[in-house]
């Protein structure tokens, strides 16, 4: 099992940038696939992107494909989620997650450890 803990959420205006960082305490954190997702208020949690543990093929939502960029440092136990181009529709709470496989996936029912979540807002 592990703690994730997010960060960097906050306040920006319409095409700006942010970058959320998730910092993963516990298991040995190379063997976790790690997602991002995001809830707006009276909406579902919906997937934004993954990453499977080596950091590679990555999977984003088409909502932020081209926008968001999702990484991931090992050695530093940290994954990252970078969007550019913020819309007002990206405002919402976003969460990390962890889930103990080498794949990844896209449905949030497969993953077992979930942080706090961050507020990201998007203001014109």
């Amino acid at each position: 099992q592990v703690q994730l803990v997010e960060s960097g959420g906050g306040s920006v205006q319409v095409g700006g940038s942010m970058r959320l960082s998730c910092s993963i305490v516990g298991d040995s954190f190379n063997s976790y696939a790690m997602g991002w997702f995001r809830q707006a208020p009276g909406k579902e949690r919906e997937f934004v992107a993954t990453i499977t543990w080596t950091g590679s093929s990555p999977i984003y939502a088409d909502s932020v494909k081209g926008r968001f960029t999702i990484s991931r440092d090992n050695a530093k136990r940290m994954a990252y989620l970078q969007m550019n181009s913020l819309k007002s529709e990206d405002t919402a709470v976003y969460y990390c997650a962890s889930r103990r496989k080498l794949v990844h996936t896209i449905s949030p029912y497969d993953y077992e450890s979930w942080g706090q979540g961050t507020q990201v807002t998007v203001s014109s």
